[in-house]
C-alpha cells in the first residue's frame, strides 16, 4: 500500500494524509523481533487538530443527517478493504503476529464483511417513531421519538484484534452519523494507518469525518476522554485503563462505552464428554497465543475426574507448538511484545509461588531464541482464590479448577470481578441451559454454540465493561434519543 514519500505510514487528519509532529516510531514483527518499518508519531497538537476536524465536520456539514451518504461511504470502505485484503493480510500477520488462518475470520475478513451490517442497519433503521397523540396536562400533543448521532466519538483500540475492534467501532459509529477520531494501540499502527490510506483514496468520506491518529504515546488517547469537544469515548482494552478512561470522561459527563477484560470460565458438567470438552477448552486458549479478552481461561471440571481433565488438556496443549504466524498451520503465534511476554512469564512464576504445578509448558519454548513466544501452559493444583485464576493473563495459559457439582460450578464461575464470557458443556440440553442462565456474563456458548456474529451484541457484566458492541445494540450505543412534542391545534 502507498506510504508517504519518506516510507512511513501517515496520520489521517481532516481528510489528508499527514506526517506526525513527533516524527516516526518503529513497528515490530513479534515473531522475529525485526523492525517492519515506521509509523507517524502524533503529539497532543496533532490530536487536537483531529478532534477539531471531527467537531467541525459534525457541526458544519450534513453528515449526521445524510443517511444515504453514510451508507455509501461505509460500503465503499468495505469494497476498498476487500480489494486490498491480501496486502492487509500480510500486514496483519507481520505486525500483529496473528496466525494466517485467523485472518480468514476474526482477524481480518470477518470484520470487513461486518461493515455491511452497519450500512444495512443505517439504511433500514427507524430513525423516527411516532408515539401518537396524547394530552399531558390537558394539552393536545403529538409526540415523536427521534434517534440521532451522539456527535464526535473518540475511539481507543488495542492491539490484539486491531481490524476487528477498529471496524467494530468505526462501522456503527459512522453509519449512525457520528464523526470519529481513532487512536489505535502503539503496537499495531500500520493496521490502523492502512484504513486511513483507503479512506483517503477510495471513499467519499468528507474531510474530518474520520481521523486516525497513531502515536508511540500510550497516554495520548486520554485526551479524547478529557476533551469537551468529544461527546463519547469508546474504549476497548484492559480494565485498569478503562477505569482511567471513565475517570477522565467524568469531568465532561460524556457518554462512555467500555469493553474490558475477562477471566471467563469453561464449565464442564459431570455428564459431558470430558475428553472432548477439555480438548476444545485447551485448543481455544492457544489460538492467537491466548490474546483475547473473551477466551475461557478457567477450565472448571468435576473434582472426581480432575486428574483426567488436567492430563487431557495438557496433551492437547503440548501438541500445539508456538510457531511462525505466516505458516498456514500455525495456531499459536507470538505474544505482541517483549513487555507482554515478560508479563505472562511473571504470572507463570506466580503460579508456582502460589503452589500450582505445570502439567505442560511454563515458559519460553526451548527452540525459540528469537520472538516473543510462550509455551501453551496448563496450571494445575490451584483454587479459584489464586491470582492466576482471578487476573487476566492474556497468554496461552489455562488454569484447571475442580468443582463439586452444578451449583458449585456456577459459584466458582461467577466468583470473578469479570463477567465477559463463558462456556457450558453437558449432554443434557436443559441442564446446560439452566447453568448458562445463572452465569453472570455477557455471552455464553452452550455445547459448541458460537456467539460471535455481526448481528449479535458483545459485551460484559461487572468489570468487563459497560454497553455492547456489534449487533443492533452496538449500533444504538452511538445514538442519542430525542423526544419532540408538538402542540396540536
Amino acid at each position: 500500500m502507498a506510504l508517504l514519500a519518506d516510507g512511513t505510514s501517515a496520520l489521517l487528519i481532516d481528510g489528508k494524509l499527514v506526517p506526525g509532529s513527533s516524527g516516526t516510531f518503529p513497528t515490530l514483527n513479534p515473531a522475529t523481533e525485526d523492525v517492519l518499518g515506521t509509523a507517524a508519531d502524533a503529539d497532543a497538537e496533532d490530536m487536537g487538530r483531529a478532534i477539531e476536524a471531527a467537531r467541525r465536520a459534525f457541526d458544519e456539514t450534513d453528515w449526521s443527517r445524510n443517511t444515504a451518504l453514510r451508507v455509501r461511504c461505509v460500503r465503499q470502505l468495505r469494497a476498498a478493504l476487500r480489494e486490498h485484503v491480501e496486502e492487509l493480510r500480510e500486514i496483519t500477520i507481520a505486525e500483529v503476529g496473528a496466525p494466517r488462518m485467523l485472518t480468514a475470520t476474526a482477524q481480518l475478513e470477518g470484520p470487513i464483511e461486518d461493515l455491511g451490517f452497519s450500512a444495512d442497519t443505517a439504511e433500514s433503521y427507524q430513525w423516527n417513531q411516532d408515539l401518537g397523540q396524547a394530552a399531558p396536562m390537558g394539552i393536545p400533543t403529538r409526540r415523536t421519538i427521534a434517534r440521532e448521532a451522539v456527535g464526535v466519538v473518540g475511539a481507543i483500540t488495542p492491539w490484539n484484534f486491531p481490524h476487528q475492534i477498529n471496524l467494530a467501532k468505526l462501522g456503527p459509529a459512522l453509519a449512525a452519523g457520528n464523526t470519529v477520531v481513532l487512536k489505535p494501540a502503539p503496537d499495531t499502527p500500520w493496521c490502523a494507518a492502512a484504513l486511513g490510506e483507503l479512506i483517503a483514496g477510495h471513499t467519499d468520506f468528507p474531510p474530518g469525518v474520520v481521523n486516525i491518529v497513531t502515536s508511540s504515546d500510550h497516554s495520548l488517547g486520554s485526551l479524547l476522554a478529557k476533551d469537551p469537544r468529544v461527546d463519547m469515548v469508546s474504549f476497548t482494552g484492559s480494565t485498569a485503563t478503562g477505569r482511567s478512561v471513565m475517570t477522565d470522561a467524568a469531568a465532561t459527563i460524556k457518554k462512555v462505552f467500555l469493553e474490558l477484560g475477562g477471566k471467563s470460565a469453561f464449565v464442564v458438567l459431570d455428564d459431558a464428554d470430558l475428553a472432548s470438552a477439555c480438548s476444545v477448552s485447551a485448543f481455544s486458549v492457544c489460538m492467537h497465543a491466548g490474546q483475547g479478552c473473551a477466551i475461557t481461561t478457567r477450565l472448571l471440571v468435576p473434582r472426581a475426574r480432575y486428574d483426567e481433565a488436567v492430563a487431557t488438556a495438557a496433551a492437547t496443549m503440548s501438541s500445539i507448538k508456538p510457531g511462525d504466524p505466516s505458516d498456514p498451520g500455525t495456531v499459536c503465534g507470538p505474544l505482541i511484545s517483549a513487555r507482554q511476554r515478560d508479563r505472562v512469564q511473571g504470572y507463570l512464576d506466580l503460579a508456582v509461588a502460589e503452589g500450582g504445578t505445570f502439567a505442560c509448558g511454563g515458559g519460553r519454548p526451548a527452540d525459540k531464541a528469537v520472538g516473543f513466544f510462550i509455551e501453551p501452559t496448563v496450571i494445575a493444583g490451584l483454587t479459584n482464590e489464586a491470582r492466576v485464576a482471578r487476573e487476566e493473563i492474556f497468554g496461552p495459559v489455562l488454569t484447571v479448577i475442580a468443582h463439586d457439582g452444578d451449583d458449585d460450578a456456577v459459584r466458582i464461575a461467577n466468583d470473578s470481578p469479570y463477567g465477559l464470557s463463558g462456556t457450558v458443556m453437558s449432554s443434557d440440553p436443559d441442564r446446560a441451559a439452566s447453568v448458562a442462565a445463572r452465569l453472570r456474563v455477557g455471552t455464553v456458548a452452550v455445547n459448541g454454540g458460537v456467539w460471535y456474529s455481526a448481528d449479535a451484541p458483545f459485551g460484559g457484566y461487572k468489570q468487563s465493561g459497560i454497553g455492547r458492541e456489534m449487533g443492533l445494540a452496538g449500533f444504538e450505543e452511538y445514538l442519542e434519543t430525542k423526544l419532540i412534542a408538538t402542540g396540536v391545534q
